[in-house]
């Protein structure tokens, strides 16, 4: 992994400026308290101690759960399955495949990983073929395929013969037998070889789509499905294997950005198409393609491709699609305002598609993540915010209502699959928006049985009778295990390192302006009643994310900050999600008014109820959105806040992207005032504390341009801002730069919010 490289700059005072006021102590204090040099080495190598958790990876008809796991220390996964018998082995590594080769990737495939949020390496997505046999594993730029009946299924592994360049999302045909992927934008077809180990024998693969040009694309995800709609792919196969579904996308009126690193001026920038907020998006169509299968494919070749019809005008995004065994393929779409929802149902003689569901809402309609198909097609699970919170439908196949089946009180959260044939809905459910906990729900009446285990997080998978129920206790590793319909539980194998300890976090609820927000505070490990300390406020704000969760290994950054001499303090104000509709909808048209002063109450409410935060010595920090948020709080609230450290912050929501921006903002021609009042530049002239920037010069989620901006206008202003660069992009994975950047703001902190307790 290469060395982090972090610059550091200042946007200069010009002669005559107001100068940035200066901390209470203006150096750092040798009396803080040591920071855990070990602890912070430890929690990056493990990405704090995940590294070495099983991931699912797929559940097979035969009953065997498919997952990855990692070393402790290693973020190359293997894959491993776990028999219906539960028996454990591995099937392959990336090195095993690749028999010392080196991995590569191409810059799509890099971008996919940035866009999953993906941060391991080797084998990081499989795909199975519709018995469980035959399973595809991408490494790089080589495709394998595994056959699980055999005794040792890597050496055994076929390769298959791509072709020259890099095959982009490759997927196997439910029948095993061939596969798809994209290259060079278009669709290719290859066979999988039914001699193991050879390629040169085996068919090239042909072009089933036009050829891709600069602006049009086959079989890809657009940037705003990718990042916005958690839509990663542009091509399904059909249940049997005959034909494919296949993404058309014409990027030709979005904006062409570019990103560069500054570090290899001889490398050229990188261009992306990305559509900012109030401009073009990509125009998107979808396509049937009858392949065929076994000896009529090369006749369903010469067949014309059908395109798939509806209102693309009132429905540009498409933000899920489905292809069950039985029943209707379905397309989830979306207004650009993202008010109205339709799920179509797809005609596969005609293209012709009409409305199972219609949805509305005048702030935005949340999408999710149906719908779950019973498996005689007669039906399916539908879930729905429209009585005010989430609650979980029975449909007929034609979309009318069969039956509502929980209330909006039991606090439905997630669907993981249908067991049809015990007739129950494996979900997650729970009244504290801080935990959950695992139910079945019967199809026939509603009836919820819990479903109990020491976790108070939780995540589900149900397929095929098996159910992975990955559990969060409240302390303590993450564990996960199967459970088949009989009720026997068998252990999925954690690697994960233990932590030398957990964090001292402790929940609370604070009332303040009317509102009961979740709040967690975490305090020294050598906390001493007698003292008080500087708080540390870290924050995000935005929508569709929670910062207070029951698992203390959530807090770990808390307590490495708060041993190092600080109390740090969270919270989740108004527009974050599992309290109701309408606390989430309360950022509608406005992204800083609202989390800046639930903020602002947070903290104050806090540190009214705990007379050991000095109040005085309050520093605010966050990433993203929260780089926002913090950016905001201390320019504008200068009287609370003595120090900010804005990671990657959106200053300028008119430079963020469509998808997500338009949501809750609407676009900037209906929305002149939302966008100016959460536009960080409005405020530079105000800035009067410390305050820290920290961006990846190569971040193609948030642009660079978004702190340069910021950084402009305040040198305008006469103001001054420190600026920490990272060799980065969005994320942060490498473990040393991981160390530096803690560094970094710990020390800033204790310069500014000095003297130690």
């Amino acid at each position: 992994m290469r060395r982090a490289l972090l610059l550091v700059a200042a946007a200069a005072c010009t002669r005559g400026a107001t100068p940035t006021t200066p901390s209470p102590t203006g150096t750092t204090n040798t009396m803080w308290p040591s920071i855990d040099e070990a602890f912070l080495a430890a929690s990056a190598e493990t990405n704090r101690f995940t590294l070495g958790l099983p991931t699912l990876a797929g559940i097979t008809r035969d009953g065997a759960v498919l997952f990855r796991r990692t070393g402790p220390r290693s973020r190359a996964a293997d894959l491993f399955e776990l028999g219906a018998g539960g028996r454990e082995r591995r099937l392959a590594s990336a090195a095993d495949l690749l028999d010392g080769g080196r991995e590569q990737l191409s810059d799509a495939e890099k971008a996919r990983r940035e866009r999953t949020r993906t941060q391991t390496t080797g084998i990081v997505r499989v795909h199975a073929s519709r018995d469980g046999r035959w399973v595809l594993v991408p490494v790089g730029e080589r495709l394998f395929v595994l056959d699980r009946q055999a005794a040792d299924p890597a050496t055994s592994a076929r390769e298959v013969n791509v072709g020259p360049g890099f095959p982009f999302d490759p997927q196997l045909a439910p029948t095993g037998d061939r596969l798809a992927f994209v290259r060079d934008g278009a669709v290719w077809l290859s066979a999988v070889s039914a001699a193991a180990g050879a390629t040169a024998a085996a068919a090239a693969p042909r072009r089933l789509t036009p050829a891709g040009t600069d602006t049009i694309e086959y079989g890809v995800a657009e940037f705003a499905a990718q990042e916005e709609l958690d839509r990663t792919t542009g091509m399904w196969w059909s249940p049997t294997g005959d034909r494919l579904l296949i993404q058309r996308s014409d990027h030709g009126k979005v904006d062409t950005l570019h990103v560069s690193d500054p570090r290899h001026p001889d490398q050229a920038p990188v261009p992306f198409r990305y559509p900012r907020a109030g401009r073009a998006n990509s125009d998107v169509t979808f396509w049937l393609y009858a392949v065929g299968t076994g000896a009529s494919s090369a006749a369903a070749g010469a067949l014309a491709p059908l395109e798939v019809r509806w209102d693309h005008a009132r429905y540009p995004y498409v933000a899920a699609v489905d292809w069950p065994d039985a029943g209707a393929l379905t397309l989830t779409v979306l207004d650009r305002d993202q008010g109205e929802l339709a799920l179509l149902a797809v005609d596969l003689a005609t293209g012709a598609t009409r409305p199972l569901v219609e949805e509305r809402d005048a702030a935005w309609v949340n999408v999710g993540g149906g719908p779950w198909w019973l498996a005689d097609g007669s039906g399916f699970l539908w879930t729905t915010e429209a009585p005010g919170a989430w609650v979980l439908e029975h449909r007929a196949a034609d979309g009318r209502v069969v039956r509502q089946l929980t209330e909006p009180s039991f606090g439905l959260r997630d669907v993981a699959g249908v067991d049809d044939e015990r007739g129950v809905v494996w979900v997650t459910a729970g009244t504290d928006p801080t935990r959950d906990d695992v139910y079945t729900v019967a199809l026939a009446s509603g009836a919820t049985t819990p479903v109990p285990d020491d976790g108070v997080q939780h995540l589900v998978a149900h397929d095929h009778g098996r159910t992975v129920v990955y559990a969060v206790p409240a302390q303590g590793l993450t564990h996960a295990r199967v459970v088949d319909r009989a009720g026997t539980s068998t252990p999925l194998t954690s690697h994960a390192e233990a932590p030398p300890y957990w964090p001292t976090t402790q929940l609370e609820t604070v009332r303040a302006d009317g509102h009961d927000f979740h709040v967690a505070v975490t305090r020294p490990r050598a906390f001493d009643p007698g003292k008080r300390y500087p708080v540390l406020h870290f924050v995000y704000g935005g929508p569709h994310a929670q910062q207070v969760m029951a698992p203390s290994r959530g807090y770990f950054g808390d307590q490495l900050y708060a041993d190092a001499g600080f109390i740090v303090v969270r919270g989740d104000g108004r527009g974050t999600p599992s309290r109701d509709r309408a606390w989430e909808r309360a950022l509608l048209g406005d992204l800083a008014t609202v989390p800046v002063a639930d903020s602002v109450s947070i903290l104050r409410a806090v540190a009214a109820k705990h007379p050991e935060i000095d109040l005085a010595r309050a520093g605010v920090y966050g990433w993203s959105f929260g780089g926002y948020l913090s950016a905001l709080l201390t320019i504008q609230h200068p009287e609370l806040y003595k120090a900010g450290i804005a990671g990657a912050p959106v200053t300028d929501w008119e430079l963020y992207d469509t998808a997500y921006t338009e949501r809750y903002m609407k676009q900037p021609a209906d929305n002149r005032e939302g966008y100016q009042r959460g536009n960080v530049m409005t405020y530079a002239s105000q800035l009067r504390r410390p305050l820290l920037l920290l961006h990846g010069i190569t971040d193609d989620n948030v642009h660079f341009a978004h702190t340069l901006a910021l950084i402009e206008a305040l040198y305008l202003e006469g103001k001054r801002a420190e600026l920490v660069t990272l060799s980065s992009t969005h994320m942060v994975p490498d473990p040393k730069m991981k160390l530096a950047l803690e560094r970094v703001q710990l020390e800033f902190f204790r310069q500014h919010l000095g003297p130690p307790p």
